[in-house]
């Protein structure tokens, strides 16, 4: 396979759009831990399934953690697919592609990882109300 910039220039709409996904989810769940901080310290009100929420969303901050760190490597492994293509080193770039392709891969596989945890939080949340759907 040849790779020049073109095929790096593939990568750069979308690394920077799926760490803006990340950071919003990331974004959402420290807000939500907040706010059951609050609730739990400041007016002493603990829900009926605080451990397991506190387990879901601790392993979730584990994985978002993940999910961005691959991002972030990606990304890197991106600008120096793009610094060895300068230096006209073009299996070292190579390479370096593959790996901003591996890291990516990776993410994605986090990121599917939390949004399925994300998901059982949700039906372990509403596991309380006595709705029937038909």
């Amino acid at each position: 396979m040849n790779i020049d910039y073109t095929v790096t220039a593939l990568m750069f709409p979308a690394i920077p759009l799926l760490m803006n996904i990340y950071s919003n989810r990331f974004h959402s769940l420290s807000k939500l831990i907040r706010e059951l901080h609050d609730e739990h310290v400041y007016e002493n009100h603990v829900p009926a399934e605080w451990k397991k929420q506190f387990i879901n969303l601790s392993g979730r901050i584990v994985l978002l953690r993940w999910t961005i760190m691959f991002a972030a490597f990606g990304f890197l492994f991106n600008m120096l697919t793009v610094l060895g293509l300068y230096l006209n080193e073009i299996f070292i770039a190579r390479v370096i592609f593959g790996s901003c392709c591996l890291s990516m891969i990776i993410s994605i596989m986090f990121f599917i990882r939390e949004i399925h945890i994300s998901t059982n939080a949700l039906k372990l949340h509403m596991s309380d109300m006595d709705v029937k759907v038909d």
